[in-house]
């Protein structure tokens, strides 16, 4: 990975030490490359614990870095702007994780000739299983991007969209987890009501949701097919999937994902 400097991160929650975490871990970057400035002193210790430097602010981190990760939370990145912003200039690279936080509005706040490329990704990336949607400002470079598929595609994968598109990709993959973990818990309630110990239930629909996860990604087949060989005619699969249609399955998924999407373009505004 071709860097001018250290890679900074600014903020080192979960999802910023997760993706900081596989960048070491699949040798993208040394920790000596690697730069944090967390408000928490325990999160700065746990990234000095990594070999990885700590800066003193957050404008020090802007001053000595080519390349930011803002990391922040949405609500707080008003002021996380404000300490940054001294310390940029015009060639700096900008990667903001943050959900709702428009290109312009970063651009507005650190300078127009300041190249910044928007990310959706989301909590799978914690165990190196990450999906994450790409959107480029109109000035970044082609090197620019590759730089955001490296550092994303280390936890995981990531797709370039539109900027538009990423409030279909926040309502998609980004709150994805969610949806599947809710199934999850519902399926587990209705197998204990079937008579299944809660304990059982649990490892044999965590494993489930692993496994077809794992089958749609490395088969190559599309979902509907996977589907397709699963169901038997007249079989109980059959009759499950006939029960979901007649509630109305796919329309409350997508007015579910209607309204995600509907609540990320509220927050960019």
């Amino acid at each position: 990975m071709e860097l001018a400097g250290p890679l900074g991160f600014l903020g080192y929650g979960n999802m910023g030490s997760a993706i900081l975490a596989g960048l070491l871990e699949h040798g993208k970057l040394a920790a000596e490359n690697l730069l944090i400035y967390d408000v928490d002193p325990a999160k700065a210790a746990a990234a000095s614990d990594l070999g990885v430097q700590v800066a003193a602010s957050a404008e020090d981190l802007a001053r000595r870095c080519a390349t930011l990760v803002l990391a922040v939370k949405p609500q707080t990145m008003a002021e996380a702007l404000d300490q940054l912003e001294p310390g940029m200039s015009p060639e700096k690279l900008v990667i903001s994780i943050a959900a709702g936080i428009s290109i312009d509005y970063l651009q507005g706040r650190l300078g127009t000739a300041v190249r910044v490329i928007r990310v959706m990704p989301n909590t799978p990336a914690l165990v190196s299983a990450g999906a994450a949607g790409i959107a480029l400002s109109p000035n970044c470079t082609e090197k620019d991007a590759e730089l955001a598929r490296e550092i994303f595609g280390a936890v995981g994968i990531a797709e370039t969209v539109p900027e538009p598109a990423i409030d279909a990709v926040t309502a998609l993959s980004g709150s994805g987890p969610a949806y599947f973990f809710y199934m999850v818990e519902c399926l587990i309630k209705a197998a204990t009501a079937q008579g299944l110990p809660e304990h059982v239930a649990t490892r044999l629909a965590g494993q489930t949701l692993l496994g077809a996860g794992r089958l749609l990604a490395e088969s190559g087949e599309p979902a509907a097919i996977l589907r397709e060989r699963v169901t038997s005619k007249g079989g109980t699969t059959e009759a499950a999937l006939k029960q979901f249609a007649a509630d109305g399955f796919e329309r409350v998924v997508a007015a579910a994902v209607d309204a995600a999407a509907a609540r990320s373009r509220e927050l960019g505004k």
